[in-house]
């Protein structure tokens, strides 16, 4: 069960109490589910019945109490739990995660978004000052899918634009994509643009300096109103999160060669966490907690991708993406370390491998859409 999967059960909860006349309200056009705040407090929360306590008349714990019962026992959730003034903290069936990595796979470079999310970026020639798209390559890998269709964006590359504008014009251009796959393409008006703070540098210069991926990476990761901090020079090493992003993509392409290069292919399923007391496969004394924390963080942050992809349409705010992406990458690194998805010397490939290769192609794929989005490349080799 994805969180938009779960947000939709809830709200069917909410219509529900209010058809059978449990609760009066109205009901929400909708409802938010997101990890919560601190571990141990089940997969997903949300404040729902806090929202609706004043419109109901009623104390918070005891709209929770009338959505959990109704909740209980939903497909897909395996326990619901009523926290504080009146949260509630969602734990999903084990068969949660298999699904998620399924559904991810499935939708391919459709996921965290509609068909316009799989457009191509185009990318600046500073020599010539021209846009052109990629080249085209297969559709098997979402990082390298065709182009679905021009999506209507001012120009973002104009080599001329004053240092202000920079910054301005390659948000508005990755925003019309994310907005394309949110859903809301083309039904912005000039108003609704974020007020920036200026780039310190043209949009020419930037990318003579630090290269087209660098450029776009600096002005896209500060919030709205942070000014854009331009470093030296690219640094291609794991200190920088582009790099880190782009590396992470690159190494899950690499598992999956080596693994056809042994024989096998991934296979959504148990990736294999050690039982407490077992130590990891890298053999750390941590064992289940590093796993597991990794495992759970890994797939959080698959499962909320279309969620931040939505926030960032609706708040204007592309650097939400940019900051799951860097998220994303440093979580599969973990669970990566210490769940290695290829076979350790001698050893066969088993089940276990397959499932987290498959887990690992998920990953891949969100990279990839992700940066798809942004307009940076998604490099196989690195």
């Amino acid at each position: 069960m994805t969180p938009a999967e779960l947000s939709r059960t809830v709200l069917r909860s909410v219509r529900g109490a209010v058809d059978e006349q449990e609760l009066s309200v109205a009901v929400p056009a909708r409802i938010v589910v997101q990890p919560p705040p601190r571990p141990g407090c089940g997969d997903y929360a949300s404040n729902v019945a806090l929202q609706l306590a004043r419109q109901a008349g009623r104390p918070a714990r005891e709209v929770a109490e009338i959505l959990r019962k109704r909740l209980s026992g939903s497909a897909g959730i395996a326990r619901v739990e009523i926290a504080g003034p009146g949260f509630l903290n969602f734990t999903l069936g084990d068969g949660a995660q298999v699904a998620l990595v399924r559904e991810v796979l499935a939708r391919g470079d459709g996921y965290g978004g509609g068909p316009a999310a799989a457009q191509s970026p185009v990318t600046a020639d500073p020599a010539t000052d021209s846009a052109a798209a990629p080249a085209a390559h297969t559709a098997t890998d979402p990082a390298t899918a065709p182009a679905a269709g021009p999506v209507t964006a001012p120009a973002a590359h104009s080599t001329t634009a004053p240092a202000g504008d920079a910054r301005a014009a390659v948000v508005a251009e990755v925003l019309a994509r994310i907005d394309a796959a949110a859903g809301l393409g083309g039904r912005r008006q000039a108003d609704e643009q974020p007020v920036l703070a200026p780039a310190p540098y043209d949009l020419a210069t930037l990318i003579a300096r630090l290269g087209v991926d660098e450029a776009r990476w600096v002005l896209l990761r500060p919030a709205a109103q942070d000014p854009v901090r331009v470093p030296e020079r690219p640094v291609q090493r794991e200190s920088n999160p582009r790099f880190r992003v782009q590396y992470a993509y690159a190494r899950a392409r690499a598992l999956g060669r080596h693994a056809r290069e042994l024989g096998f292919e991934g296979e959504p399923g148990d990736v294999g966490v050690p039982v407490r007391g077992q130590a990891a496969d890298d053999g750390s004394s941590d064992g289940a907690g590093s796993a597991a924390l990794a495992l759970k963080s890994f797939h959080t942050l698959l499962a909320t991708y279309p969620s931040v992809v939505e926030s960032a349409a609706r708040l204007r705010a592309p650097d939400r993406v940019v900051r799951h992406l860097e998220a994303t990458a440093d979580a599969f690194f973990r669970w990566h370390d210490v769940c290695p998805p290829l076979p350790v010397g001698e050893q066969k490939p088993l089940a276990v491998h397959r499932a987290r290769l498959a887990l690992a192609e998920a990953g891949r794929t969100v990279l990839a859409n992700g940066l798809r989005l942004l307009g940076i490349s998604a490099p196989e080799h690195l």
